[in-house]
Order: structure tokens, then C-alpha cells, then sequence
């Protein structure tokens, strides 16, 4: 089973995450904050992968703690769900349109974190919800995850098409490189041996 459980808990949020990386895209994801939980349902429906997630934050304060949080605790699922990385494909990209917005992604389930982001949103907002946490949250993911990834808008004029398309690119990415390898599924997908 391919799947993971993470509970995280600090005096700013109280998280828990579960996935299915052999899933059919189902989702229920609530963490108090609108925007995040419709980009949080397009990350699980375009990637197959099955995501639960409930979120308490501090809310009162913005919604920074509880976006950058949930990457967290979903990146470190994402490492769980994986294990040794037996099998998988570990490479995967995606160019998506949406409407006037165009954002490619690639990434590797290294196991070395880094971010490469070159979106840009044109408002600091959309509708309450900040457009600058959309990269704390890959930010986030990308670190705990242990993920090279690479996100650059190519084309966009609205912020909610560029963050949603932003969201599905890494979602259709993130399917490839979890899927199993049929010619290598005992094999780690590294001539070290290890990722």
C-alpha cells in the first residue's frame, strides 16, 4: 500500500493528512480557507492521488501558518507514502493551458529539495486569499516532499487561471513520477541505488 497518514500539530495549526498515491483522485479536503481548498482538490483530482486533509489555524491572524503547514505535513506524506521509491517512474512534467493562462512543471522525487518558480500573479489577491502564498506552499511541499521542482508561467493574465493551472501542472507532473515503472517496478530509479 502506497498510502500515508501525517498528523501535525503546533500552537498555529492542527493538520492531518491522508493519501493514496495508487488512488482514483477522490478528495475532501477543509483547512478554513476557500481558494486553497479548490486548488487542494484540482492537486488530488489531476494527480490520481487519493487526499484527505483537514486543517485548524490561526485563521485570525492570515492564512499563511495554515497554507505553508498543510504543504508541509503533505509533503512529508508524500515522502511516507513513497518509501524507498521502488519502482517509480521519479520524473515527471506537464505543460497546461488554461484559458489564458500557460504554466509548465518539472519534477523529480529526488529526495533533494528544490524550488524553481517563476510565476508570476499580476494581483496580490484573489478574492481574500493571498496570491503570494501560492508559492509558500510549494515552497513548502517541495521541501518536505524532498522535490525538484521546476514551475514557470509561460502565458497568464489572470491570477486565479495562473495559480489554478499552477496547481494542475504540478498535479499532472506529480502523477507521472509516482506511477510505477511496470519494466523497473523492483528496481529504485537511480544508479546510486538510493534516492
Amino acid at each position: 500500500m502506497r498510502s500515508a497518514s501525517i498528523t501535525r500539530k503546533t500552537a498555529e495549526t492542527d493538520i492531518s493528512v491522508r493519501i493514496d498515491l495508487d488512488g482514483t483522485g477522490s478528495y475532501d479536503n477543509r483547512t478554513g480557507v476557500g481558494f486553497f481548498d479548490h486548488m487542494l482538490d484540482q492537486l488530488a483530482r489531476h494527480s490520481l492521488i487519493d487526499m484527505t486533509i483537514r486543517a485548524e489555524g490561526d485563521l485570525h491572524i492570515d492564512d499563511h501558518h495554515t497554507v505553508e503547514d498543510v504543504g508541509i505535513a503533505l509533503g512529508q506524506a508524500l515522502t511516507q507514502a513513497l518509501g524507498d521509491k521502488r519502482g517509480i517512474t521519479r520524473y515527471g512534467a506537464c505543460l497546461l493551458p488554461m484559458d489564458d493562462a500557460l504554466v509548465r512543471t518539472a519534477l523529480d522525487l529526488s529526495g533533494r529539495p528544490y524550488l524553481v518558480w517563476n510565476v508570476d500573479l499580476p494581483t496580490a489577491k484573489i478574492g481574500t486569499f493571498d496570491t503570494e502564498l501560492v508559492r509558500e506552499f510549494f515552497q513548502a511541499l517541495s521541501t518536505h516532499g524532498g522535490i525538484t521542482l521546476h514551475v514557470d508561467r509561460l502565458h497568464g493574465l489572470n491570477s486565479h487561471h495562473i495559480a489554478e493551472a499552477a496547481f494542475k501542472s504540478v498535479a499532472r507532473a506529480l502523477r507521472e513520477a509516482v506511477q510505477t515503472d511496470p519494466r523497473k517496478a523492483d528496481a529504485v530509479p537511480s544508479t546510486k541505488g538510493a534516492l
